[in-house]
């Protein structure tokens, strides 16, 4: 039986997932999507994908039949469960976060031994992954590298450093464990600054000030900041997050000089992200009440990113800035949104 050769995205009903699913359905070369999520895909995506599988990644029955009846070309690896609602529960967020990732590697390092190449693992982190000491080396210390900073003070920080580094475990160490025998996995990964959706509604994100602003300014109604007017964080639209892991993807593996890149677009304080919602929305009514943990959190992530390597390697380049962000995807994509049917 010949098995069909697909992309695999996992976490498919989230922010990056629906953008993800969209922009690869557009696609005339693209092979057939298989999705996989705990809950059921959104009507609207439906008909860019092949098969919608409802299920667990810590399944490893389910993973192991879905090997049985595809070849997978590319793994998106984007279910986790975020910042804000991994500390609630941070032992399941381990285990979703991270032994859900381990069961994708080894899904990919059997699916490589069997086709004699390599699957591509894209996986998406976060600026959690870092870990600023306290605000006056947040504040002298610019454009952080991917090696910098690297002591994250949340689960899902730990979780998605721990991952990158086991990507590069399983990237190098079944590839040398025999010539003959292994192939290794081509992992490849994104580590993602604060994301913006204007097509999504945020979902428990500790930089989910930002959309949530912008959604209830277009709903006409109030909205506190849970951190202070001067908390400062890289910021990128969804558009240009997608765009990231498609570039990336389609890179030559002999042009990638890392495994884990940084990408950014805008770094903007909440009281400028404020004004410009204002600017927008003239009855927005925003104000600011710091809750104490997800202070802490923000204030432990860079106020900027270095992403050099990762437009030296792959020729990355934002397509928005923070002007054009609001002016040509934001606010008009979120007016629409919300606009009162005639």
């Amino acid at each position: 039986m010949i098995r069909r050769k697909i992309i695999l995205i996992t976490g498919a009903n989230g922010e990056v997932g629906h953008g993800l699913i969209q922009k690869l359905g557009e696609r005339d070369d693209r092979l057939p999507i298989v999705v996989l999520d705990i809950k059921q895909l959104d009507s609207a995506l439906r008909p860019f994908v092949s098969r919608v599988v409802v299920g667990d990644i810590l399944d490893t029955k389910l993973l192991e039949t879905l090997s049985t009846e595809y070849e997978i070309d590319t793994i998106f690896h984007l279910a986790a469960l975020l910042s804000t609602s991994s500390e609630f529960n941070p032992e399941n967020a381990h285990r979703v976060n991270v032994q859900g990732t381990v069961n994708l590697l080894k899904m990919a390092i059997d699916q490589g031994e069997a086709r004699g190449r390599p699957v591509k693992f894209l996986y998406a982190s976060s600026i959690a992954a870092y870990g600023m000491p306290n605000l006056a080396v947040k504040q002298q210390a610019g454009a952080v590298t991917e090696e910098q900073y690297l002591e994250p003070i949340t689960m899902y920080g730990c979780n998605k450093l721990y991952c990158e580094h086991l990507g590069r475990y399983y990237a190098r160490h079944y590839r040398q464990l025999s010539a003959q025998r292994a192939v290794g996995v081509d992992f490849r990964c994104v580590r993602f600054p604060g994301l913006i959706s204007a097509v999504t509604v945020p979902t428990g994100g500790t930089s989910d000030y930002a959309p949530e602003m912008l959604h209830a300014a277009a709903q006409g109604k109030p909205y506190a900041a849970f951190v202070r007017e001067d908390t400062t964080i890289p910021f990128m639209v969804m558009p240009d997050a997608i765009k990231a892991l498609l570039m990336l993807a389609d890179a030559p593996r002999e042009r990638l000089s890392r495994l884990v890149y940084n990408v950014t677009s805008f770094s903007r304080s909440a009281g400028e992200l404020a004004d410009m919602v204002r600017a927008a929305f003239p009855g927005a009514q925003i104000t600011f009440q710091p809750s104490d943990a997800r202070q802490s959190i923000v204030d432990s992530w860079p106020s900027a990113v270095d992403d050099s390597a990762a437009r030296r390697d792959w020729g990355w380049m934002p397509d928005f800035d923070a002007e054009r962000a609001f002016n040509d995807y934001l606010i008009p994509t979120i007016v629409e949104r919300y606009r009162s049917p005639a």
